[in-house]
């Protein structure tokens, strides 16, 4: 197994540094970007605006959004198997982050990430998985869980590609860790990105991947939400007219009328699609809303978790028939945006700063959405 994950990594990298050599200039430049870069085989870290880098940073996230969320925390949060989580700014999405991690108990969380710069590689239809021993996290190394090797063996080929750079430049889950670590210093992870597809590619993967999943759970004796979580990595919409690249995803205006519309769409979807009983039906249909079904590449609806979380919630249902043989209920603990939200105090939190705007035309709305 070992010998083979080795193999699929030399070919990986091999096939990177091609196209670094090749000369793409986007490549580079986004590898030029990255905040803190990987040393060795620990992954750096791309965001060191709107995540924090130290340990004392991340207290200070902690305990400011624990007290914005304690309004909706109660006493001894029960476990969840799976997750849609936040990956935005923690200034403007700490509370949101606070609602979802007491509930993370679990030591080994497989985490569903968007990848943002998939068109940049052209890549579709394929899991995306890293090989990096370690992820830098604000307290020390977060380890890669060695189930991440047991998967890839049990996969066909044809499904993923191992590639460090893909996962390097993604801050889709890389936002989500150093909160795993604050409430578990333990903690293991999976990183695996979800591009561009359509639901039958999508339903496809994700039937192959759930049953590697059941079955590593099953012959390592673990239950899900008490030794394995899944987390779809998603922020939701990204609405307004100013500053998303020359684009335009104001459908209903940009005043205040328009944001509330905005908002009520967002929770709709949340509601309706994504929360009760987990159904594949529901899965495609959000899918759709999000993305044109003949393409894609071109949204409709611009929630930034439009592949992580249908795919996510996809396996994590399949994998909880599998064991249990009932699927999944989601519960809705709240929503925000980067308007809504009550920010965090940064002047207490020295070198934490934020990467965009909020205003009524270029704001991003938070799901947390936990399922039992």
């Amino acid at each position: 197994m070992k010998i083979r994950f080795a193999l699929v990594v030399a070919v990986s990298v091999i096939a990177a540094a091609a196209a670094v050599m090749a000369g793409d200039p986007t490549v580079q430049e986004l590898l030029d970007s990255v905040g803190i870069k990987p040393s060795g085989t620990q992954r750096g870290q791309m965001d060191t605006v709107g995540f924090v880098t130290t340990g004392e940073q991340m207290d200070g996230v902690v305990a400011q959004s624990r007290e914005l969320a304690a309004p909706r925390l109660g006493s001894g949060e029960p476990a969840v198997k799976a997750a849609v989580c936040p990956h935005d700014d923690y200034y403007y999405a700490g509370r949101l982050y606070a609602l979802l991690m007491p509930r993370i108990k679990a030591k080994t969380v497989v985490l569903f990430g968007v990848f943002h710069k998939a068109r940049v590689w052209d890549m579709r239809d394929k899991l995306v998985f890293d090989s990096f021993e370690t992820w830098r996290g604000p307290y020390g190394p977060v380890k890669v869980s060695p189930i991440r090797e047991d998967i890839i063996a049990r996969l066909s080929k044809d499904d993923y590609v191992v590639d460090n750079d893909m996962q390097q430049v993604e801050h889709s889950v890389e936002a989500i860790v150093p909160w795993l670590q604050a409430y578990n210093r333990d903690v293991e992870i999976v990183s695996i990105l979800v591009p561009y597809m359509h639901w039958d590619t999508m339903d496809t993967l994700a039937g192959d991947l759930s049953r590697a999943l059941a079955t590593i759970i099953e012959e390592k004796g673990w239950r899900l939400g008490e030794d394995v979580c899944l987390i779809a990595s998603a922020d939701a919409v990204h609405y307004g007219d100013s500053g998303w690249g020359g684009g335009s995803y104001a459908m209903f205006g940009t005043d205040i009328d328009g944001y509330d519309k905005a908002v009520q769409r967002d929770r709709d979807l949340a509601n309706n699609l994504l929360a009760g009983t987990i159904e594949p039906s529901n899965l495609e249909k959000f899918l759709y809303t999000c993305v044109d079904r003949d393409n894609v590449m071109n949204y409709k609806w611009a929630w930034c978790g439009r592949f992580s979380v249908p795919f996510g919630l996809n396996v994590a249902n399949r994998v909880k028939e599998a064991l249990a043989g009932s699927a999944l209920i989601g519960e809705v603990l709240d929503y925000g945006t980067s308007v809504s939200e009550a920010s965090l105090d940064l002047d207490q939190i020295e070198g934490l700063g934020t990467t965009a705007p909020n205003n009524l035309r270029h704001w991003v709305g938070y799901p947390a959405i936990a399922y039992h």
